[in-house]
């Protein structure tokens, strides 16, 4: 008998955000995915890492942007240097991931795709790659695309939902719809509901699947990315990516092809979602962070990144300076953050606010402090 040739698996990683939540240390040459906050390790590093096991270096693709490419070419020495792309412009989660697919449609059309963020966290991370390898085997096996779905742990409300239906093997089911970021009285009743999960943002498909979905759902901006494919490997690409990517359209995956295809039904679209339980955070805000540093143990109230610090009557605070002595008295819930050329001073509440400092910092055009 036969044996069935394992399919050929490459990780796509978006890592061309700007992390504004986590103003001041993130900034636009040097955004959250390249700092540190998990590990000794840069998010980035961590995310290549855990994927390093299912594909071989030469298969990992980054789409990240100009402002970040040369730290993430630094941070990554391993990686094939032309595969670490840069946006000309930034288009959203479809074209990034269309490009990656067209590409690699020209190679094999029956590889596999992986869609990362490259700023989340993962414990449990040799369940994250069995449900990988679940995950994989089913997008090889059709017309399939696969979401990694979390377990949600209380009412989110800055998160999407997959909302799913029957089973269909084992722990996977099929996707019923996409929700969007709901108001709080609706995430209640998704997380009592029992069948909804967090958007983990991680998705599986071939190259087949991929570009087939892009051609019926976004035919304008497959056509674009097409072209851009065709001149890979030569001169012409960096030029024709130029003039041709900014002519996309400016869609999410789960705008741009999940949620026109869910219209099908859970029977008919081909989604299905795979429950997870790795220990995933996706680090959103500075509480979040606070919150993530606490449950590893190390700090039991305060999380204090100091070179020695003394506290009185301070609880739940969050405090980042390095090099400094730290002395906190009477102070409950405070965010504060020193990075030398800027000082944040928030609140546990309100860090997920933090963004609007880079809004104004934008529309001042100080581009020092961005």
């Amino acid at each position: 008998m036969a044996k069935t040739r394992k399919p050929e698996f490459y990780p796509i990683i978006l890592a061309g955000g700007r992390g504004t939540r986590f103003w001041p240390l993130s900034r636009k040459a040097f955004a959250k995915q390249l700092l540190p906050l998990n590990s000794e390790q840069s998010m980035i590093q961590e995310t290549v890492a855990r994927l390093l096991p299912l594909a071989p270096v030469g298969n990992f693709w980054v789409i990240t942007n100009g402002d970040l490419r040369a730290s993430i070419t630094r941070q990554l020495k391993t990686l094939p240097k032309k595969q670490i792309v840069a946006e000309p412009i930034g288009r959203n989660t479809a074209p990034a991931i269309g490009l990656a697919a067209f590409i690699l449609h020209r190679r094999n059309p029956q590889a596999v795709l992986g869609l990362f963020p490259s700023d989340q966290v993962i414990l449990k991370e040799r369940q994250f790659r069995k449900d990988l390898q679940t995950g994989i085997a089913l997008a090889a096996a059709g017309d399939n695309i696969v979401v990694m779905g979390v377990q949600p742990t209380r009412a989110e409300t800055g998160y999407g939902y997959i909302e799913t239906g029957a089973a269909y093997e084992g722990d996977v089911m099929r996707v019923r719809c996409f929700r969007e970021k709901p108001e709080k009285e609706v995430a209640e009743q998704f997380v009592a509901a029992g069948n909804f999960y967090w958007n983990s943002g991680m998705f599986l498909w071939s190259a087949e699947t991929l570009v087939n979905a892009l051609r019926k759902n976004l035919p304008a901006t497959a056509a674009l990315l097409e072209k851009i494919a065709a001149t890979w490997g030569t001169r012409k690409f960096d030029a024709t990516l130029a003039k041709l990517y900014p002519k996309c359209e400016d869609k999410s995956v789960d705008y741009g092809i999940l949620e026109p295809r869910s219209a099908a039904g859970e029977a008919g679209s081909n989604i299905f979602c795979i429950p997870a339980n790795w220990g995933w955070n996706d680090l959103g805000s500075w509480a979040a962070h606070f919150e993530h540093r606490l449950s590893q143990g190390k700090q039991k109230d305060n999380v204090i990144a100091s070179d020695a610090n003394f506290t009185f009557e301070a609880h739940g605070n969050y405090i980042h300076a390095p090099g400094k002595f730290v002395a906190a008295i009477g102070v409950t819930g405070l965010v504060v953050v020193d990075c030398g050329d800027a000082l944040l001073i928030t609140t546990i509440k309100r860090s997920q606010e933090v963004g609007k400092i880079v809004k104004y910092l934008d529309q001042q055009k100080n581009s020092k402090l961005t």
